[in-house]
């Protein structure tokens, strides 16, 4: 790697772009996803762009589970992105399968057709957890930069209802 490529990589660290991939599934977590994108949380202030060109992509996002016809779309889109690269497992689906996991035609989670970075649990998967993926996401490119090391947590933790204030009723 020479030096204009080391630079260009690092400036791609300030601003990811991340392709979201729908595996299939019962669609919970695309519309937590979309709901990033709103004003309410607004990853955009974050330099975090959703773009649907993987060549342009830093980040893939999948969601859903993965059968065979799933699976070579996503090893097509996975080739189709420039090195350094992250791939994010959202939910319990994309995960290990989910509730769908001893269908006949779910191969299991994202793991079973491409290396995945960062597994994100959940179902549906939070838009505060979906923001802490992406930035984990970003620590691993920078780890495969070389630029950090690698980061030692690479699943998200569960929230609970129990992590949450109590609603008050009166």
């Amino acid at each position: 790697m020479n030096m204009l490529d080391k630079y260009i990589n690092i400036g791609r660290l300030k601003s990811p772009w991340v392709i979201h991939f729908d595996a299939g599934s019962c669609n919970g977590c695309d519309i937590e996803v979309l709901a990033c994108l709103t004003p309410v949380f607004d990853v955009e202030r974050f330099g975090i762009i959703n773009t649907g060109n993987p060549k342009h992509a830093d980040v893939l996002l999948v969601t859903g589970t993965v059968n065979p016809r799933s699976a070579q779309v996503l090893k097509n889109l996975y080739a189709q992105m420039p090195d350094p690269k992250a791939v994010i497992a959202l939910g319990a689906c994309a995960c290990s399968g989910g509730v769908f996991r001893d269908c006949y035609n779910v191969l299991g989670g994202v793991d079973k057709a491409i290396p995945v970075d960062v597994y994100a649990p959940g179902c549906a998967c939070r838009p505060e957890s979906i923001i802490d993926s992406v930035v984990l996401a970003l620590d691993v490119v920078k780890a495969k930069l070389g630029v950090a090391p690698m980061p030692k947590v690479q699943i998200l933790g569960l929230q609970t209802s129990s992590e949450f204030p109590e609603e008050q009723t009166t």
